[in-house]
């Protein structure tokens, strides 16, 4: 796993082999990776990746999140749960010399309280699959996001469009599929 674009291309993060079940990690590919990238910025979004104030939901390993620091987002905010993840997050966080652009929030994303910054403009969302937690974290989270957010979401499944929610865009890569959602405005 490496970062894909960007300032820090080419750097290698943290190993996690094929992804860790019982830590719910299952790292997004660097080909999903590089699709999603190309998708925004190229796909007729402006480019939604700079100076972005990015929410890394579920992040895992945070290569997400890195990613778009990397391609010119200003701040990643990386909201991960697990210890095992937590971890490698911090490693990664590290690698990239990124500690003073980002924030790591030890919540649950489906009760994650209150926003301690600034409404996010570009959402990233990579639930554990088929447990329908990504349409109970953006509820949960909707306070948080910008008017006229970018979310990207990945799951196994077409996930259900919340109400409010315009879907942009829809993907599918493997047993992935991506779906692109604008926030209300």
């Amino acid at each position: 796993m490496r970062i894909i674009g960007g300032a820090s291309r080419g750097l290698h993060l943290s190993p996690v082999g094929e992804g860790d079940a019982k830590a719910h990690l299952r790292p997004t590919s660097d080909r999903v990776r590089e699709s999603i990238f190309n998708l925004l910025i190229n796909g007729g979004y402006g480019n939604p990746v700079a100076n972005a104030r990015v929410l890394d939901v579920f992040a895992g390993t945070g290569a997400l999140g890195l990613e778009a620091l990397s391609r010119g987002a200003a701040h990643a905010t990386f909201l991960e749960n697990g210890a095992a993840a937590a971890a490698i997050l911090k490693r990664n966080i590290a690698l990239m010399r990124a500690e003073t652009r980002c924030d790591h929030l030890r919540r649950d994303a489906t009760k994650p309280g209150l926003n301690p910054g600034a409404p996010f403009t570009l959402i990233f969302l990579d639930p554990p699959y088929g447990k329908s937690l990504g349409e109970a974290a953006i509820a949960a989270l909707r306070p948080w996001f910008a008017p006229d957010a970018l979310i990207v979401w990945e799951e196994s499944t077409a996930p259900q469009i919340p109400e409010g929610f315009s879907q942009e865009d829809q993907r599918k890569y493997g047993d992935t599929i991506v779906t692109i959602l604008k926030a209300p405005a």
